[in-house]
């Protein structure tokens, strides 16, 4: 997309401004050039955090595609710009741009996977089990990022604090506090300020680091095996 076209679409936001609501009738879609975006839903009587899209990704392309109303709350997280994309131009860019639709092809796909996945991640009713998981696979998804897949034996930080986990997880935070405090006694986990993880100038960062995924699923397949025999 050339820098004319850039400039015609985008939008600067600033956090916490509602783009949609869940219901809402799907008249854009955007794309985010810089900043991040909370994808929410409700779910029960809570409103719960299903991702957190950084730049480069795309969203609200299903209710142009469907004609169908909003499925999901999404919300800016920090300062953004975003390219926003109205039906007809996007229609165009679909047929105009092939490498465009293999890109949705291939984005949509591996959202449905992870949809899979967190619908899988809260059935399993043991809270240690879930959280546990949950760090697993967000543990993976960053090793996979760095580009150093099966690296068991590697840090990993997660940028994400107590409340987001609740969130991903649906268990009330302080539940999930308390299980990362018996992981963080057991040395399965660290807080940023205890690994020495800090941001630009040394200010402070929230998240979490793993010092050995390999340990981390250990305790894992510990958690499936007590679960599925039961206590000896």
């Amino acid at each position: 997309m050339s820098e004319h076209l850039i400039d015609r679409f985008a939008k600067d936001y600033e956090p916490g401004t509602v783009l949609f609501r869940e219901g809402d009738p799907g008249d854009f879609m955007y794309v985010i050039q810089s900043g991040s975006v909370e994808i929410r839903r409700e779910i029960g009587e809570l409103e719960r955090v299903l991702a957190v899209l950084p730049a480069g990704e795309f969203f609200g392309e299903m209710a142009l595609i469907n004609a169908r109303p909003r499925s999901a709350t999404a919300v800016v997280r920090e300062p953004s710009r975003l390219l926003v994309i109205e039906p007809r131009t996007f229609e165009a860019m679909l047929r105009g741009r092939v490498e465009i639709a293999v890109r949705l092809i291939r984005t949509l796909a591996s959202r449905l996977e992870r949809a899979n996945q967190q619908i899988e991640l809260l059935l399993l009713p043991n809270a240690n089990h879930r959280v546990v998981q949950c760090l697993r696979r967000m543990a993976d998804e960053q090793i996979a990022a760095a580009g150093a897949a099966g690296a068991a034996d590697s840090a990993v930080f997660l940028p994400v604090d107590a409340n987001d986990l609740a969130a991903r997880v649906a268990l009330p935070p302080y539940e999930v506090a308390e299980i990362l405090g018996r992981l963080g006694q057991a040395r399965l986990v660290m807080t940023a300020e205890e690994a020495g993880v800090t941001g630009a100038a040394g200010t402070e960062t929230k998240g979490f680091v793993i010092p050995e995924v390999g340990r981390l699923l250990e305790f894992l397949e510990f958690l499936e095996l007590r679960e599925r025999y039961g206590s000896f």
